[in-house]
Formats: C-alpha cells, structure tokens, sequence
C-alpha cells in the first residue's frame, strides 16, 4: 500500500513488512513536546532573576519595614509576657544598689508544677557586696542565681520583670560561670574552662558589673578548689577596682567565714527540712548558712542504688567521728584524719 501514502507525508522509520511516517504538522508538535521541559526551566530562570533584581532594588525599603514590625512584634511580645506573668515595671538609676523583692524565674515558673517560690535580693558593692549562698542541691540556688541575673538583664533591655519590686543600679556587664562543660577539641577539661572562665571575670569585672559564681573549684581536689574559692571571693572583695556585686553559689562550708573578716560578704542559705532520710526543699533564700549539704539524699532521691546510699551514710558517720578507716575496718587512722579534717583557714 505504499503507493497509497500522501505525497506530503514524511519516511520516518522503516520496519520489518511496516513503514512509519510523520506529517510537517506533527514533526512540529513532536519538536514543541521534547524543548518544553527545556524551555520551562529558561522561563523560571529568567522570571525568577526579573523578580530578584525588582526586589533588590527595593531592598533598603523592605529591610527598614522588616525591622519595625520585629521591634513591634518583640515590644508586643513582652508586653504580653508581662500581663501574663504578672511582672512590674522596674526602677533603674545610677546607684549600685540592687534591690529585688518577689523575684522569680520566668522559665522555671512557667515550665514547673509546683508554685513558685518568689526570693528577695538586697545587693551593692559596700555593705552587701558577696553573698554567699549554702544549701544542697537540687535546693534553687542556681536557679536564684540565674533569675535574678535575668532579672537585671530584662530591666536593662526596657522589659517589665517578674518580680513584686525591683530597683536596679545600672549594670555593665554581666558575668556568669554556671555550669560544668569541657571542651575536647582544644584539650581543655572541666575545670581549665572553669578557670579560663573566672580568670576573664576577675581580668575584666568592674564596681558596676554583676557576677554570678555557681560552685567555683569543685572540678579539682578538695583542698584545691576550697584554697581558689576562698582566693577568687577575697579577691572581688578586697581589690577597689574589682568590687562587683557578687553571687557565690557555694557547697564549702569554709567560705562562710569570710562575713567575719570582710564587711562586705553576707551569708545566705537555701533553706530546707529532713525527716528522717526525707528531706523537703523549700527553695527560700534567707540569711544564714545551711548546715548540710544532703548530697547522699539527694543522690538517694537520683536512683542510686540502696547499698550504695547505706554504705556512704556509714562511711559519712565515721568521717564525722574522726574514727574510721575507709576499708571499713575500726582502727585508728589519726594521721590520714588529721590531713582529712585539716583545717586550711
């Protein structure tokens, strides 16, 4: 049937007793179809570098109005945090008086199942100038620490602070070493960042600044960490150009002693209860310094094992009758006591 073909039709593809042809019209189609995904792809290059280049030239424009409605949406923002939290307006001046009364921890108390427990602060840089603060973990002492230093922070920042009052004396900075971190890459354990950390406070602090220390010298020996505490607080209290207002987060008793040789430290605790070998924090700060650390309740209270909870409790009874060895064994070790129980200050 070859001689039937149209004269206008095209041979594209001879087969085996078939041949296959194609008109103009369709070869025209068929090209249109392969290009388009080709095409398509041009057109949204060059639509997309059109659009780019309008909004470029409109950019200063769209940056200033971006930046209006972020301040707004922040201003907004705090304004309904503080409806919310029922937070007041601060007082700020150019004293060095820091003054909280009902200060909370915005986080906390939105985070926690319990009510709240509000802590007052009454800080400076004369007469209440270190306070040390005792008590066991697990008792808010971080969490006083951290409120009130975000406390300072909002107040400076032009927000409402949570908290029944506050005046605070414009600070210059704040310094915190909270927390425990090492960092491997660059070789340094727990306690050299520690230490980098207080050696930049103590480097750049001012009589203006504020300084939170939570536990300074627990990454080493006893002695060691006790002997750079105590250097580190007589340090921010003895050196006029260094005496900021400080909050020393603390588990040596020791450090207590120092209200009676410096009128500028004041002692603090958190205050708690035991029954038997329960205890109940009560996450209030108040004057004093608290007798005990409850660490083997606390760790009890973590899931330790109960044997392990019973041997430490005999081990921490004979400590404190000065009488044991640690094998456990009743003999008199008045040498290895004496250099436990030694007395540095």
């Amino acid at each position: 049937h070859l001689h039937a073909v149209p004269p206008h039709y095209m041979r594209k593809q001879t087969l085996v007793g078939a041949e296959r042809f194609i008109t103009p019209e369709l070869k025209e189609y068929e090209d249109k179809v392969l290009g388009a995904e080709e095409r398509i792809l041009e057109l949204e290059k060059e639509l997309f570098l059109r659009l780019r280049g309008e909004v470029a030239t409109e950019a200063p424009r769209i940056q200033s109005v971006a930046q209006q409605v972020g301040r707004v949406d922040a201003l907004l923002s705090l304004a309904e945090a503080a409806r919310r939290g029922r937070f007041v307006r601060p007082t700020l001046d150019l004293s060095a008086d820091l003054l909280i009364r009902g200060g909370r921890h915005p986080v906390v108390e939105l985070q926690g199942t319990d009510p709240f427990v509000p802590n007052d602060l009454s800080c400076n840089n004369t007469t209440d100038q270190l306070l040390i603060l005792t008590g066991p973990n697990m008792g808010g002492k971080s969490t006083y620490l951290r409120q009130n230093a975000l406390i300072v922070i909002m107040a400076q920042m032009g927000s409402f602070v949570p908290a029944e009052e506050a005046r605070v004396g414009l600070v210059d900075r704040v310094f915190t070493r909270v927390g425990a971190s090492d960092n491997l890459a660059r070789g340094r354990s727990t306690f050299m960042v520690e230490m980098i950390e207080t050696a930049n406070i103590l480097n750049t602090t001012t009589p203006r600044s504020l300084i939170l220390l939570d536990e300074v010298g627990r990454g080493t020996a006893t002695f060691d960490g006790l002997s750079l505490a105590w250097s580190i607080a007589e340090y921010l209290v003895t050196q006029p150009d260094r005496k900021a207002r400080t909050l020393f987060a603390t588990h040596y008793q020791e450090l207590t002693r120092l209200d009676r040789l410096y009128p500028g430290v004041k002692n603090y605790c958190v205050t708690v209860r035991r029954s038997g070998h329960q205890i109940i924090f009560f996450h209030k700060v108040m004057a004093g310094v608290a007798n005990k650390s409850y660490g083997i309740e606390v760790a009890r209270l973590a899931g330790i094992p109960g044997p392990v909870i019973e041997r430490a409790r005999e081990i921490l009874s004979r400590l404190e009758k000065k009488d044991m060895d640690l094998s456990g064994s009743r003999r008199s070790t008045g040498e290895v006591l004496e250099e436990l129980q030694k007395k540095l200050f």
